[in-house]
């Protein structure tokens, strides 16, 4: 089960990894090479790295209000005879996560999305146990990255590095307040990247990690051995929401393209070259006669889109984004989402058999979107709009469902993708009302969180 880490929340720093993992990562060379690195009578430490990364990542308090005016216990006189709440007000709550502090001269601070959603009142408490409150700049649900802002003097930041140059085996360190415990830091190395499809946010393009993080470590830091940030912790993989060694880190590659447009816009504005893509696979590789392993492999491309005036087609394999070879589609998707529109990009291509480069520039996402699906009282409650932005999925996505409604009670809910009408493909909103006109009961498939289900609708 995949936990996001909504509460503060500890671990113990892990001294026996320290102990037994990081002799083989420092060598005198090494520490010749970087100030934070060092060796004690003999003992490898990383003490000097500890104390220039930990004054940069703080504690984020958070307060919402949660409307308890639903819950029928309150209408119920009894209850509230026996010391239950006398009104429906809103109610108050507090929880917490990390930050970091990546801009010392401008306040910038880097956390996850879901610690800060729908927060009145967000509270920074530093290392010198100073507390200063906070304003959002911007948040991205897409990536679960937020941008906050705090007015003070003499703050500590972390270099922000590049998350593509680590490699899996590379040593880090994980800082952050796991259960409330400020300041604790963790070790362990990346065990893997570009983790993806793990069903957590819009945008995935993971590292993980097996240094200790727990709840409460979400926005926290993953740093490098040379000191600098290097991914925002972010989830972790667990059956209970503790540590089991699996967690993942939004790499800084994807934060510093989210942070510079939250800065500009205060919201992510996402563009698309208007493609319905796939993995490549050994038999689509063969098909389409390709000798690459990686890549794209674009299923559709839309009417009037920046993609279709460029020149690409139906089968064509994109391997190369920029000069960069691509890992896959959602490599593709989310380089493309994370570009501002009007961007003018290279794609490298394999048509028929040769490769060919193409300039696409990204276009705005289609606003296509329907509030009632013809006569359909059993859908009334829910809207469908077309994907946003290039997706790996084609078909209708269920934009939102009034809770209640008669389409929330038939079992649509907000993300659901909308494959086909009884057994019939679909791929915008203009399909899917075609599809569903008519008395007839139509079978909806739909992929909800990567699994498959079956909606009859009457």
């Amino acid at each position: 089960m995949i936990h996001r880490f909504y509460r503060s929340a500890p671990a113990i720093a892990a001294a026996l990894v320290l102990a037994l993992a990081i002799p083989v990562a420092i060598t005198h060379s090494d520490a010749a090479q970087s100030p934070l690195l060092t060796m004690r009578n003999g003992i490898p430490s990383l003490a000097p790295l500890v104390e220039r990364v930990a004054p940069a990542v703080v504690n984020v308090g958070v307060k919402t209000r949660v409307d308890t005016s639903n819950n029928p216990l309150l209408n119920d006189p009894l209850f509230r005879f026996f010391g239950g709440p006398r009104n429906n007000r809103p109610q108050e709550r507090s929880s917490g996560g990390s930050g970091v502090i990546v801009d010392a001269k401008k306040g910038y601070v880097i956390t996850n999305h879901h610690v800060v959603n729908g927060a009145t009142e967000i509270t920074i408490r530093l290392k010198d146990r100073r507390e200063v409150t906070a304003e959002i700049i911007g948040s991205d649900e897409g990536t679960d990255i937020a941008l906050l802002k705090i007015e003070a003097n003499n703050l500590t930041d972390i270099p922000i590095g590049d998350s593509q140059s680590m490699k899996v085996g590379d040593y880090v360190i994980a800082v952050g307040n796991p259960f409330g415990l400020a300041d604790t830091v963790t070790t362990g190395i990346i065990s893997a990247l570009g983790r993806s499809r793990l069903n957590l946010e819009g945008w995935e393009d993971f590292i993980q990690t097996d240094a200790a993080i727990n709840p409460g470590n979400s926005g926290g830091a993953l740093v490098s051995l040379r000191g600098e940030l290097i991914g925002i912790n972010t989830a972790i993989l667990g059956p209970n929401g503790g540590n089991v060694g699996i967690g993942f880190a939004v790499p800084t590659t994807m934060v510093k393209a989210v942070m510079a447009q939250l800065i500009e816009y205060g919201e992510v504005r996402r563009g698309q070259i208007g493609v319905v893509i796939g993995d490549l696979t050994p038999e689509l590789a063969q098909s389409l006669d390709v000798d690459e392993t990686q890549g794209a492999v674009i299923s559709r491309v839309q009417p009037g889109s920046p993609a279709e005036e460029a020149g690409l087609k139906t089968g064509d394999v994109v391997t190369q984004f920029n000069g960069e070879t691509l890992r896959g589609s959602n490599d593709l998707r989310n380089r493309v989402g994370l570009l501002t529109i009007g961007t003018t990009v290279e794609l490298t291509v394999v048509r028929d058999g040769r490769e060919q480069d193409i300039k696409v520039t990204i276009g705005n996402p289609a606003q296509q979107t329907v509030e009632r699906v013809q006569d359909r009282p059993s859908l009334a409650g829910a809207s469908f709009s077309n994907p946003d932005s290039d997706s790996r999925v084609q078909g209708v996505v269920v934009s939102s469902v009034e809770r209640g409604s008669p389409a929330y009670q038939m079992g649509l809910r907000a993300g659901d993708i909308i494959v086909s009408v009884n057994r019939q493909d679909i791929s915008d909103v203009e399909e899917f009302t075609e599809a569903m006109d008519g008395d007839k009961q139509a079978a909806l498939f739909i992929n909800r969180n990567g699994e498959d289900i079956l909606i009859v609708v009457q």
